[in-house]
């Protein structure tokens, strides 16, 4: 009989799966980490679910006493039980990486090394229905360690804050809703930019109990200027490398055939493409230069009265990162929104916030201790809508929530975002693909992670006795009109061109602009007169003479300016909107000014409706004195093809809705009016596909990750 005898040196496996473990990660970790491997012929397809979040129906309550009348609710209590074992780091996750080797030849055996850790969480994600309190339970944290962060709290850096990074429109909100609920924090400090640093000494952020700061610290006014004076010691100004407007990497979520040239002309296959590989160079050095600026003021002592020191330089409680899925969303809108650059405004809220929040969070430094922002218990995600529809955005929530490594962290696409077309080669082309083994490994970890570190309550007896009533406003275009919505279709054939093309119809390979569509839809004369109507309408009807009334645009497609025009040029209406030139704490107010009731004149006479883009949809709590909202257009961001993500769009418009469809609502009813438009006979157009996408209910299970 025949043998054959097959001889296994496991070692280099091991040691690669260990490495990508392991690396940058920070000292002595090796010792934490232990190493097997096995021999593998049959490998199992890995299961495909959707990821779901859980919730804590099963926990004891931690009850945190608030300001009278205020109280948790026990799903709530069993939410603080939850982040709170977290934070005392007795919840044990297990890291795992694999590497695998095939046999050569045509045997189909594989030899799989595994190199794992346990390791405590360091963060959590509050991940409960939109209005369900996230933000009162983040404070009912912060109060049951508050003693304890002020007995640790030190010079010449240990604060007894927690940080807490929100889109800048949240600033004033969040220390509103710490002044609803607690009397006991009586240093709450909001950082808007630099010019408001400059106002608190060391001693005051060293003994605050909260920070506020917005997420895109980085793009403030002056505010990497004073970091690089602080880090060089200089009383002049630094020049200061600004913070790139787009990344030269973006994440891949549909499937997509690359040809490779056979030419010693372009050896990395087209990864070195010199605009893509400009921006990653530009990534690279700042990134380079900020952390050797925090490196720089964190070895240096400054007096308790000396004011303006930056954030990086102190050591946090904990941290709370608000609205965290908007961080970890596709980047291609970023792209989309540097090139155009036609409507700044669009850009307060998300663009501003993803690449300067990725920055500022850290989100590529595997070494805590190193990114910028710093803490000693825990750091907390909160968001409705997870938008977990990937094993990559898994991968990258858990990285940055105290960076727990899920398997496939070390060859995740964020990586990319700084590499040289050399690297970015070998990446895609060297690096051995996934199996089915490992594939089905990353999704099970993706998981466990979920269950651990995250939970996600729903609020139904919140809102018992609050309808959401939808409106579908259906109005028809012009035939002239119709002429210009066809002629839009930048790139289609005229021949094919129809109310029935749709974004997937664009190619933008070939030249086609689907941009030029969009815009052109949201500014068609029939959706303005309708948006009038439906104004004056509400305003009309019995008690809502003073009323206000929240419209929701697309400012990537220069509809929320047409939104603006149109209704400034009616003299009963007009309305308020967020400038440009505004700064953040201007903002701020405006936006107070449709949280709160009209209490002086000046208050009464200002314009009934607020415009805002859905980039601004994330957090605002305007219920108290709006029940009423118009969605102007529905939402599509991509470039056409496939470059589409519905589950993110329609999350955005759920975010948008949750505005003021939340806890607190005093009115019965909630009415969300959708304009429609249709063709001149009755056609279906844009709007009517888009709305279908928008609202289809895998989608919308798909974007808030519920676990029902």
């Amino acid at each position: 009989e025949a043998s054959l005898t097959v001889n296994c040196h496991p070692e280099v496996a091991a040691h690669h799966a260990a490495y990508q473990l392991i690396e940058g990660r920070g000292d002595g970790i090796e010792r934490e980490v232990s190493v097997e491997f096995r021999l593998l012929s049959i490998q199992e397809d890995p299961v495909l679910e959707r990821f779901r979040l859980h919730n804590c129906h099963d926990l004891l309550e931690t009850d945190v006493p608030l300001k009278k009348p205020h109280e948790l609710y026990e799903r709530q209590k069993k939410a603080v039980t939850k982040m709170l074992r977290v934070e005392k780091m007795e919840v044990k996750f297990e890291e795992i990486e694999m590497s695998e080797q095939t046999m050569p030849g045509s045997t189909g055996w594989s030899l799989i090394a595994k190199a794992s850790r346990k390791a405590s969480l360091r963060g959590g994600v509050i991940a409960d229905a939109i209005g369900a309190g996230k933000t009162v339970i983040s404070i009912a944290i912060i109060l049951q360690g508050i003693e304890a962060a002020r007995a640790n709290r030190s010079f010449p850096r240990t604060s007894s804050a927690s940080l807490v990074v929100v889109p800048p429109g949240l600033i004033d909100q969040w220390k509103s809703e710490i002044k609803k609920f607690t009397s006991a924090m009586q240093s709450v400090i909001c950082i808007y930019d630099a010019d408001a640093l400059n106002r608190y000494s060391l001693k005051d952020i060293i003994e605050a109990d909260v920070v506020i700061c917005p997420v895109d610290m980085l793009e403030a006014k002056n505010y990497m200027g004073r970091l690089a004076k602080v880090a060089s010691g200089s009383s002049k100004d630094v020049e200061v490398p600004k913070l790139p407007s787009q990344t030269g990497q973006v994440e891949k979520n549909g499937a997509k055939g690359v040809w490779i040239p056979a030419s010693s002309a372009d050896p990395y296959g087209g990864a070195n493409n010199p605009r893509s590989q400009q921006r990653r160079n530009e990534s690279a050095y700042f990134s380079y230069v900020y952390h050797d600026y925090i490196r720089k003021i964190r070895e240096r002592e400054f007096e308790p009265d000396e004011k303006g020191i930056p954030l990086e330089y102190f050591e946090w409680e904990r941290v709370f990162v608000d609205e965290i899925h908007e961080i970890l969303c596709t980047s291609k809108d970023e792209l989309k929104e540097a090139k155009a650059k036609k409507d700044k405004n669009a850009g307060f809220f998300q663009e501003k916030n993803r690449r300067a929040g990725r920055e500022f969070l850290g989100i590529t430094t595997k070494d805590i201790t190193k990114r910028p922002i710093v803490f000693r218990s825990a750091i907390f995600g909160l968001t409705a809508t997870p938008l977990l529809d990937s094993t990559n955005r898994v991968i990258e929530l858990a990285n940055l929530i105290g960076n727990a490594y899920v398997i496939g962290l070390s060859n995740h696409w964020r990586n990319l975002e700084k590499e040289s077309g050399r690297d970015i080669f070998l990446s895609n082309f060297l690096e051995p693909k996934q199996s089915r083994e490992i594939r089905r490994n990353i999704y099970a970890k993706c998981q466990d992670y979920l269950d651990l570190a995250c939970c996600k309550n729903k609020n139904e007896e919140d809102m018992e006795g609050i309808e959401l009533v939808k409106h579908q406003e259906k109005i028809r275009m012009s035939s002239e009109e119709g002429e210009l919505y066809k002629k839009s279709q930048s790139g289609i054939n005229p021949a094919v061109q129809s109310f029935a093309i749709k974004p997937e119809d664009f190619d933008v390979t070939a030249g086609h602009d689907v941009s030029k569509f969009l815009r052109q839809n949201a500014k068609l004369a029939c959706r303005m007169q309708k948006l009038v109507e439906l104004c004056t309408q509400i305003l009309s009807e019995e008690g809502n003479k003073s009323t206000k009334i929240i419209v929701f645009t697309d400012g990537r497609i220069g509809a929320g300016d047409v939104a603006r025009d149109c209704l400034m040029r009616e003299e009963r209406l007009g309305c308020t909107w967020l400038d440009e030139d505004d700064t953040v704490e201007e903002k701020n107010k405006k936006l107070a000014w449709y949280q709160y009731g009209d209490v002086t004149e000046e208050d009464k006479k200002r314009p009934r409706l607020l415009v805002l883009h859905f980039a601004h949809a994330a957090g605002l709590n305007l219920q108290a004195e709006c029940n009423n909202m118009i969605l102007f257009t529905p939402l599509y961001v991509g470039d056409g093809g496939t470059s589409g993500d519905p589950v993110s769009d329609a999350s955005t418009e759920l975010q948008a809705i949750g505005r003021v469809f939340r806890p607190g609502q005093p009115k019965s009813k909630v009415h969300v009016y959708r304009i429609e438009v249709e063709g001149p006979d009755g056609e279906e157009c844009l709007d009517t596909y888009l709305i279908r996408r928008n609202t289809d209910e895998d989608t919308i299970q798909m974007a808030v990750n519920a676990d029902d």
